[in-house]
């Protein structure tokens, strides 16, 4: 048996170390909050997309009664975003939370669906999304890819139809 590790890179700032164009992405991520629908979870998230333009979109997260007939605010921005304007180029991806319940002091991180749906964009477009996680503290995470978030991506060639 051989082990081998995976390493991963990420930073960590203050929101005051972003550019203005990334304050202002986080901000509009936090205002998306607003419309999450979070009735069951009392969990909100709000998500908003840079695009290569300067172009941006929002999503938060809409949950349902029948679980899991929900959908993140990662995914209903990244899904908006294909839908509408399927040839731009997406650059970053803001995400940030808030809870009826308990006070956020840490980052939230995209689940694993969202992830995935992530790694496929980045693929499709042929170029990486920078991602930047906002805690309500004041601090970002910000990776700069998301295989940095999913270092066993899946994908496959094999998977296509040529």
């Amino acid at each position: 048996m051989i082990e081998k590790k995976v390493v991963t890179s990420f930073f960590i700032a203050d929101l005051d170390d972003l550019s203005s164009i990334e304050q202002s992405l986080v901000e509009k991520a936090i205002i998306a909050l607003d419309s999450s629908y979070a009735t069951y979870s009392g969990f909100s998230v709000g998500a908003s997309i840079l695009f290569d333009d300067g172009t941006t979109i929002e999503g938060s997260n809409q949950e349902n009664v029948a679980y899991p007939s929900g959908l993140c605010a990662e995914r209903v921005a990244l899904f908006y975003a294909g839908s509408k304007y399927p040839n731009k180029i997406i650059k970053t991806i803001a995400v940030s939370a808030q809870s009826k319940d308990f006070d956020i002091e840490d980052y939230i991180s995209p689940c694993g669906a969202c992830r995935q749906v992530m790694a496929e964009y980045e693929e499709k477009q042929n170029s990486k999304i920078r991602i930047i996680l906002h805690s309500p503290t004041g601090q970002v995470l910000i990776s700069n890819s998301v295989e940095d978030l999913l270092p066993f991506v899946f994908k496959s060639p094999f998977l296509k139809r040529f």
